[in-house]
């Protein structure tokens, strides 16, 4: 498994709980496999630039020093997934939209020969399991005042169809309710949210479904 977190509330995090939630299932459902970690909230990839994205048009024979080392980022980014057979990713709400820290680290993974087959465009990161576990302080739902202002959970697909990357999303809302007095009656709501976030983590993996 690679298990990737990308929330700046440490302890406070819901995501960061619901994946370590997810971690500790995926350790008992498969007990000899490993997990890499990457956090992302803490220590951020950095974004392309002017100087380094051009490194993704150019042959590695014309990488200036700065153009190398970026490159020689995105192929470990990109061969952490190719080498797990699950992927779990921490997705917050920021502002309406995804942590800038996770837009860069997708900006990495779109790397022609790498993620995508430079003369087929085909997908390289198809076949695994994808599983991100997101968290929005308010509420999105359908017939809610700002249904449709989630721009993470509609992004992240999209952004990342040319990989073959499938996310499946298991989400929990509201989670500012404890802390936003205006938010005070939406607590139980909230609580049934997580609580079904993380039953859905829970049945993720089970001995019947493990992989061998």
């Amino acid at each position: 498994m690679l298990h990737i977190d990308s929330s700046i509330q440490g302890d406070r995090s819901v995501s960061r709980k619901l994946t370590a939630r997810a971690a500790d299932v995926w350790r008992a459902a498969h007990p000899e496999s490993t997990v890499t970690y990457r956090d992302l909230g803490s220590h951020p990839v950095p974004h392309l630039d002017a100087i380094t994205g051009p490194a993704r048009l150019l042959p590695a024979e014309r990488h200036t020093p700065v153009q190398a080392a970026s490159w020689a980022l995105t192929e470990e980014l990109v061969n952490e997934i190719k080498a797990a057979d699950t992927v779990l990713l921490g997705l917050p709400l920021y502002n309406f939209g995804p942590p800038s820290s996770v837009k860069a680290w997708v900006d990495h993974l779109i790397a022609s020969g790498l993620s995508i087959d430079a003369e087929t465009h085909a997908p390289l990161l198809g076949g695994r399991e994808f599983v991100v576990l997101a968290s929005r302080g308010g509420g999105y739902n359908e017939g809610t005042p700002r249904h449709g202002w989630d721009h993470a959970e509609p992004w992240l697909p999209h952004a990342l169809a040319s990989t073959g990357l499938q996310p499946r999303f298991i989400t929990a809302q509201l989670t500012l309710a404890h802390t936003t007095p205006a938010m005070a009656e939406l607590i139980p709501l909230a609580e049934q949210s997580l609580a079904e976030a993380e039953r859905a983590v829970d049945e993720l993996w089970t001995p019947a479904t493990a992989l061998v």
